[in-house]
């Protein structure tokens, strides 16, 4: 009898494979995982972000200064180029200075003119100050003299009348009568001269208002010097604080007037302006730390803090604001702008122009 084949030389039975209720644990748990984590990520979520006011309408903001130069004339040079950092005085443009160097010439020799006749007229006033009192005593000298003269005369008329005829001739007694007249007019001439002298306060008073006349003039001469010495002075139109220069619409040979605008200058001094809803506002106030991002930096991580809130909303202060009272009356949730101070994170190497999109998150808890 032949011997049976062993059982390692059978055919091998077919493994099974494992059915759906073997599976069913494992799925069970990666679903109960995923949930939990799900769970656990929105719980995360929502308390990370709960207290939280963020909005996407919001812009770096800063201060633009308008350049304009403050006399008319051709650029002969120019000092700072566009987006350059200038400190405070220091030169931007240079206007062509000859024709104020001759004018600030011209005020300085008026100047110098008026002030010579201001010394002349108080020369003269010194003077009048003395004549004029001594011209009155003299008139008046000479008018008691005329009137001694005249009382001579008529007392020799008189004596001449009283004598007799053969004591006397005809032409002694007419000689008296014309000395008689001739001091009357002496006395006449040295009463008018005695008149005329008499004001002595309102004579030396003319040429004391003539000193102060031509003081006034001198003024005017001085204040012109000083114009002149300005308008010179603007020939250089210097940076009125720090900041990047920006936007320079003027180049070496363009004629320039005053007012004129010929360049921007952006201060360091940034914020940002963050146009909040109406809505978002209800606890927010000065003072409450913001964490802000910079979509055009994104690593850059700024903080920062509320420093006021706009009284007025952003339609308020547009140039035809809406009229509620028309009766077409359709509420929108309006937005209400807010200035975030930036306290940390800035980089000096990466200077933020205005008007970069921002995203604010205001901590309101």
């Amino acid at each position: 009898m032949a011997d049976e084949p062993a059982p390692s030389q059978a055919h091998a039975e077919p493994r099974s494979l494992p059915g759906p209720d073997s599976a069913a644990p494992t799925v069970r748990i990666i679903l109960g995982l995923a949930l939990v984590a799900l769970v656990g990520g929105a719980l995360w979520y929502w308390q990370a972000t709960n207290g939280i006011e963020t909005t996407d309408d919001a812009y770096t903001d800063g201060r633009a200064v308008m350049l304009a130069p403050h006399v008319t004339g051709y650029v002969i040079g120019l000092d700072a180029a566009d987006n350059h950092f200038v400190h405070k005085g220091d030169p931007i443009l240079r206007v062509d200075p000859r024709d104020y160097q001759v004018a600030l010439d011209q005020a300085r020799g008026q100047a110098a003119t008026a002030a010579g006749q201001v010394e002349g007229a108080r020369h003269a006033l010194d003077v009048a100050q003395a004549n004029f009192p001594s011209r009155l005593a003299g008139a008046q000298a000479d008018l008691r003299e005329a009137q001694a003269a005249l009382s001579k005369a008529e007392a020799d008329d008189q004596r001449q009348k009283r004598l007799s005829r053969q004591a006397t001739t005809q032409q002694q007694i007419d000689d008296a009568a014309a000395a008689v007249r001739s001091a009357h007019a002496r006395v006449e001439s040295a009463a008018a001269a005695t008149a005329a002298a008499r004001p002595v306060g309102a004579n030396i008073g003319q040429i004391g208002a003539q000193v102060a006349q031509l003081d006034g003039v001198r003024l005017q001469a001085e204040a012109a010097v000083r114009q002149a010495e300005l308008n010179l002075d603007r020939c250089t139109l210097r940076a009125p604080q720090d900041g990047w220069l920006t936007k320079r619409a003027v180049e070496v040979g363009s004629y320039v007037q005053p007012g004129q605008q010929i360049a921007s200058l952006v201060s360091p001094d940034v914020w940002i302006t963050a146009n909040f809803k109406e809505s978002q506002l209800r606890k927010m106030h000065p003072g409450q730390t913001v964490a802000i991002t910079i979509d055009a930096y994104p690593t850059l991580k700024l903080s920062g803090h509320i420093d006021s809130v706009q009284l007025g909303t952003g339609n308020k202060f547009t140039a035809f604001p809406p009229e509620n009272a028309t009766g077409n009356f359709v509420k929108i949730v309006q937005r209400v702008p807010v200035k975030i101070i930036i306290d940390d994170g800035l980089d000096p190497a990466v200077p933020l122009p205005l008007g970069l999109s921002a995203v604010p998150d205001v901590d309101v808890r």
